[in-house]
């Protein structure tokens, strides 16, 4: 049986320090809403992918301060008595509102918003910030990759290429995204996700000659194995691999060269040899732009590592987590914003939608502020021009309920998240899926507070 670990301290130094001034104050105990967003996206990207959140829940779930966390605070006087006497107690018992996983999002979207007095929100920013920002990262590069693979499968194989357990985030945010499987055991026993491994370069070296490992790999796994084929010489193990399987031989994998000439060369011989149902997969350093290199080639996988696990350039999502709304004197939300030179912040507790067009294409983002009238106050924005002259349509709703007076409600299988990706990136228009540099795919429009 495993242990639960606390996350209590995943965070930063600052947040403690911040609720230690705020209970001297008493500013601790005022409502306040928080809200993850990103600035802008990623230079040249158009589109961001939410990912994380169910980890943000689990997270979320072991957030308490025990008595190992309360000694290490105190021995290290990072906090006064008043203070760990909250941290004791405390347990999240606001509201949590966000955009599910899988959606994609734009520049202010509030994919994440956190309701409750300053102390409890206070603190879960740098948790929620560091799976969200990570998490976003690697789904965001994943949907590219999968989107220039078309229907070719492509499998998660990054582990060795970071830090282990950021591994299985990785792995389990690019099933999300449309990655076929992963390498990676833990996701597979964590997440559910179906996880795929034959050999590499050294069982073929630990062998006497490349013919006795492949009979090895052969009797041991079938003859729909794949067989890596360019440990020596290409052509020559294309036709031992078929000298010992036949034409049931399930894949080959090239590793190294130039993948789109050797794919057509080893199609060639795969086909002269009789072994037309043979699969050719291809790693080696590959991202989205290699695999949208590769799509005239007769290539049938594509396996995809060290690009993945970096969010193929863009590690992080540059998501921010600020407050938008305090209460006052009063005891009403009113609105705050930094201004900040070249980091400024819209103030307000936010809903949010998708404008569609009437062929369900998305137009725009629109955020306004929450409450009972707000999808109204939503269909009333207008979108700048897009340029085909289709008329709106409906719009979505994006935020959804994930956590209530303290208790989860939102958890979703990661099945679910899966497919509402695949209709989100259907959803966008057709330039959101272009390759080269450009902006945001379609506008976020706010709506005055």
């Amino acid at each position: 049986m495993e242990t639960t670990v606390s996350t209590a301290l995943l965070t930063d130094h600052y947040e403690l320090t911040m609720l230690e001034a705020a209970l001297r104050s008493g500013a601790a105990h005022r409502r306040a809403v928080f809200e993850v967003f990103a600035r802008h996206l990623p230079e040249g990207r158009r589109y961001g992918v939410v990912a994380g959140t169910g980890r943000f829940l689990d997270a979320l779930e072991t957030f308490r301060f025990g008595e190992e966390e309360l000694t290490f605070l105190r021995e290290n006087r990072i906090v006064d008595e008043p203070t760990l006497d909250f941290l004791a107690n405390y347990r999240f018992r606001g509201n949590v509102h966000g955009y599910r996983e899988g959606e994609c999002y734009f520049p202010g979207s509030p994919i994440l918003v956190v309701e409750g007095t300053f102390a409890e929100a206070v603190l879960l920013e740098t948790l929620a910030l560091s799976v969200l920002n990570h998490d976003c990262a690697i789904a965001s590069a994943a949907s590219r990759m999968t989107h220039a693979a078309g229907s070719r499968p492509i499998i998660e194989m990054g582990s060795r290429r970071t830090h282990e357990w950021s591994a299985v985030a990785a792995a389990r945010a690019a099933y999300l995204a449309g990655f076929a499987a992963t390498s990676n055991l833990m996701a597979g026993r964590r997440y559910g996700v179906p996880t795929r491994g034959t050999s590499a370069h050294a069982f073929i070296l630990v062998h006497d000659s490349e013919r006795e490992a492949f009979a090895a790999q052969l009797d041991a796994l079938g003859k729909a194995t794949t067989l890596l084929v360019d440990t020596y010489d290409v052509a020559t193990a294309v036709r031992v691999a078929v000298e010992l399987a036949g034409p049931e031989l399930g894949a080959v994998r090239l590793d190294s060269g130039d993948l789109g000439v050797a794919a057509h060369e080893v199609r060639a011989q795969l086909d002269a040899l009789g072994a037309k149902n043979t699969r050719i997969l291809v790693t080696s350093d590959l991202d989205e732009y290699a695999i949208a290199a590769l799509t005239a080639a007769p290539v049938d996988g594509y396996g995809v590592g060290t690009s993945l696990v970096t969010g193929s350039g863009v590690p992080t999502a540059a998501l921010v987590y600020k407050l938008v709304a305090r209460e006052d004197a009063e005891g009403r939300l009113r609105p705050v914003a930094k201004r900040s030179v070249g980091k400024p912040s819209r103030g307000g507790h936010k809903a949010a939608f998708r404008r569609l067009d009437e062929h369900g294409c998305a137009l725009g983002e629109l955020v306004v502020p929450t409450g009972p009238d707000a999808a109204r106050r939503a269909e009333a924005l207008e979108i700048p021009d897009n340029g085909n002259g289709t008329p709106p349509g409906p719009v979505r709703p994006l935020l959804a309920e994930l956590v209530r007076d303290g208790e989860i409600v939102g958890r979703e299988p990661l099945s679910a998240a899966r497919e509402r990706h695949a209709r989100s990136m259907a959803e966008l228009p057709t330039e959101a899926h272009h390759l080269s540099r450009g902006y945001a795919a379609i506008p976020t429009v706010f709506a005055a507070s």
